[in-house]
């Protein structure tokens, strides 16, 4: 509990004890004789229920209050701190995820006319919204995102609030239309109604507007042409209209009629009913940065006019029948990621992105690519993720690989590559890389704001809580026998090499038992002989080692039982011979089925005795069995 004495600080302006364990007891007893309170910042502490019986009416005005994340396990549905109902001077309140519930708060916004900002995102507030008539001026910023909202995007906001430039209504049950009003208020920058169930078109008066920077549609049930959509948005900078039921053709636009607004830098079109050919005009949008038409039906060559993208940084035309080959002329000075799996793209690797000292992602998995991997590979100073799966590239590994000391995820699998492993690939670092995920910044607005309020929005923190960009990196990777998708921070720690489904021959260098940070070693599948290197025991954070069903032999090396961190391990369908290492630590864990399809080993999880007295038609029943 907070001290008794804290009710005898009298002249305390601020307050500042987020991220500790406090208990707060819901009435706020313990501030209400400090009349001279303004803003109190009690993030990530435990709010506690009381014997109801208790109401003090507190002493103090506060301009600033922020109380996320204060839910406790145990109440399930939190009542507002009945003190609120005494506030009148506020600018700032935040009570985000809390797990309140009830119908939204909206008496707040009628009491503190000053009220500026108001966050009540992630919590539990039920059934349909509605404000007041009565002109609520000061308002710039309002998120109820993350709640159970249901019923139409009452137009009372339009008029309640006319100088309003953030509304979040994301992750709601909101249906119906998206409001025509909209459009008419002159100051709306940030518009996110992404996670609903909203239909019908997007008004064009909302996008021609002119005041919006940002508009989040994504994952609804919008229809219609996009085009108009995307060629109509005067001033918009970033424009998401994913997972939505835009259908038709690009294509057919007179470009005369239509200049592409130059203010466009994100466009993500991903998961539409949308087909026909990629659209040449997107090649005038000169200021694009990141684009991404994933999954959307689209078929076709690569249009040539997309290597005049020259800002391009971002490009995601995955999931699609993309045929072709990738134009050589494609090469933007700034490209970091670019993601063109499951397409039917043919053809070598040509020279495309050729030099390209800024490519950190390059994502070719299942097309029907050919040839060898190019020597000149080594020209990607900065690539990191290198995913070549599922296709029909021949030759061998180059070592021009080992050059790139930014890599940590490699997948070479299911090819047809030769020859040895190249052993240099244990000089590989494979460092921790935070450019493997997008940077997606913050969101600032420039709206003049009263002085104060600028500063104790600084203060709380409530610009980090916007990015500017909502593009997030995710790559794919098989391991662990199964196949995961990598974001965020895990993804800049993720590492991980599979060679596996190939016709690689010679031993396994020993230099692999190098490679001190890798997660993941998948060299199965392939025609490898020899021993396993006793160097493997040094590979400290390995959690997923499989080389089966390649022409292995001797024993297993027992040092092996020094991986602390292996969860899955194969060497099943070789020609290992002898004892199989000791069943303790992690390898305690692992039962019959990693080791099968070697007649010659043995040991108690295979039931079979490693003792010389075995009778030889014990192991005569065993390769019967097998």
């Amino acid at each position: 509990m907070l001290p008794h004495c804290f009710s005898n600080l009298t002249s305390l302006r601020e307050l500042h004890i987020s991220a500790n364990r406090f208990q707060i007891p819901l009435s706020f007893a313990p501030f209400a004789n400090l009349s001279n309170l303004k803003v109190l910042s009690g993030d990530e502490n435990k709010m506690v229920m009381e014997p109801s019986f208790y109401t003090s009416v507190p002493k103090f005005q506060l301009t600033s209050i922020s109380l996320s994340k204060c839910i406790t396990s145990q109440q399930l549905n939190l009542e507002l701190p009945t003190f609120l109902y005494y506030q009148y001077d506020l600018r700032y309140v935040d009570l985000s995820h809390n797990n309140f519930s009830g119908t939204v708060p909206t008496w707040l916004l009628e009491n503190n006319t000053k009220l500026e900002v108001l966050i009540l995102m992630g919590n539990s507030f039920t059934g349909p919204l509605s404000f007041s008539s009565a002109l609520i001026s000061n308002v710039s910023s309002i998120d109820i995102s993350e709640n159970k909202l249901q019923g139409q995007i009452p137009t009372s906001i339009c008029s309640t609030f006319p100088h309003l430039w953030r509304l979040f209504l994301s992750k709601n049950a909101f249906e119906g239309n998206i409001p025509l009003c909209l459009s008419v208020m002159k100051d709306l920058s940030f518009l996110d109604l992404s996670n609903n169930q909203l239909y019908g078109k997007v008004p064009e008066e909302l996008i021609a507007k002119g005041s919006l920077t940002i508009l989040r549609l994504s994952n609804n049930k919008l229809s219609g042409n996009v085009v108009p959509v995307v060629l109509n948005s005067n001033g918009v900078q970033n424009l998401y209209l994913d997972g939505n039921n835009f259908s038709g053709e690009m294509t057919n636009v007179d470009l005369s009629t239509f200049e592409f607004p130059n203010s466009i830098r994100e466009i993500d079109l991903s998961n539409n009913k949308l087909h026909g050919k990629l659209p040449r005009w997107i090649g005038n949008a000169s200021f694009l940065e990141r684009l991404a038409l994933s999954n959307s039906g689209f078929e076709g060559s690569i249009p040539m006019e997309f290597c005049k993208l020259n800002r391009l940084e971002f490009l995601d035309l995955s999931q699609n029948h993309l045929s072709g080959s990738i134009p050589s002329c494609f090469n933007p000075p700034n490209i970091e990621h670019v993601h063109l799996h499951e397409n039917r793209l043919r053809g070598p690797l040509s020279l495309a992105f050729y030099n390209s000292s800024s490519l950190v992602t390059l994502d070719l998995r299942g097309n029907n690519l050919t040839g060898n991997i190019p020597k000149w590979i080594d020209t990607f100073s900065s690539l990191s993720v290198l995913l070549l799966k599922d296709n029909h590239f021949h030759g061998k590994v180059p070592i021009q690989l080992c050059k790139l000391h930014s890599l940590s995820i490699i997948d070479l699998s299911q090819n047809m590559f030769s020859g040895p492993i190249p052993s240099c690939l244990g000089n590989l670092s494979l460092p921790m890389q935070t450019k493997k995920i997008l940077d997606i910044g913050i969101y600032r607005q420039s709206t003049e704001e009263d002085e104060s309020t600028r500063i104790m929005i600084a203060n709380l923190g409530l610009d980090s809580y916007y990015p500017y960009s909502y593009f997030e990196e995710v790559i794919e990777f098989t391991t662990k026998s199964g196949f995961y998708s990598y974001k965020g921070d895990i993804l800049s720690y993720m590492t991980g090499i599979d060679l596996s489904c190939n016709n690689l021959t010679g031993h396994i260098p020993p230099e692999l038992g190098n490679l001190s940070e890798i997660h993941s070693l998948n060299l199965s599948h392939n025609k490898l002989t020899g021993v396993i290197p006793s160097s493997f025991s040094k590979l400290h954070q390995i959690e997923s080692l499989d080389l089966s069903y390649n022409n292995l032999s001797g024993e297993i090396p027992n040092q092996l039982v020094e991986l602390n961190s292996l969860e899955v391990f194969s060497v099943a369908f070789n020609n290992f011979s002898g004892s199989i290492p000791e069943p303790k630590a992690q390898f305690g864990t692992f039962i019959e089925n990693s080791y099968e399809g070697n007649p010659f080993l043995c040991g108690v999880i295979l039931h079979k005795s490693c003792s010389k007295t075995d009778s030889p038609s014990t192991i005569s029943t065993v390769s019967e069995d097998k």
